[in-house]
Formats: structure tokens, C-alpha cells, sequence
């Protein structure tokens, strides 16, 4: 027999009970399904960050070649370096 989720009232709440409980206490993961979320979205959250200007000048002049936004190039590029810290471990 499986616990029984509490309820939550904000999500705070929720992220903070899955922080220090185990899932499979509360779900059989056994009977889970695959399923697609096409229209799923990440959330995303505005931050400021203090960059020396000839790194911003270089990297609006890599995103100009690209075709794409000097802040979509910044993403990719975290994205791609995060990605790699992960698997290297």
C-alpha cells in the first residue's frame, strides 16, 4: 500500500516536500505510462547577469552568424556545457 500524497498549497510547498521525500513511496512507477506533452513549455525565470562588454560584442557577433538572438546563442550555449558537467561525472 502506497502513502497517500498530501495536499498542497503552493507549488513551494509541493517542490519542497519532493526535495526530501522518496516518490516511490507514493507512486508505483510500475503502472506509469509514456505520454507526450507537445505544447509543454519550460518555465522560465528572468536573471541579471554582469558580463565584461567585448564577451557580449563576441557573442552578437556568433548569434549575427547563426542568425538567431545573442540570449538564444547565451542559452544554447549554458544548455550545451551544463549538458556536458553532467555527463562527465
Amino acid at each position: 500500500m502506497k502513502k497517500k500524497l498530501p495536499n498542497f498549497k503552493t507549488e513551494d510547498e509541493e517542490r519542497e516536500f519532493w526535495t526530501t521525500s522518496e516518490s516511490t513511496e507514493y507512486i508505483d512507477w510500475s503502472k506509469s505510462k509514456k505520454t507526450i506533452l507537445p505544447n509543454l513549455k519550460p518555465s522560465t525565470k528572468k536573471i541579471s547577469i554582469r558580463l565584461p562588454e567585448i564577451m557580449i560584442d563576441e557573442l552578437k557577433l556568433l548569434a549575427n552568424k547563426r542568425d538567431i538572438p545573442y540570449q538564444s546563442l547565451l542559452k544554447i550555449f549554458l544548455s550545451e556545457k551544463i549538458e556536458q558537467e553532467f555527463h562527465s561525472n
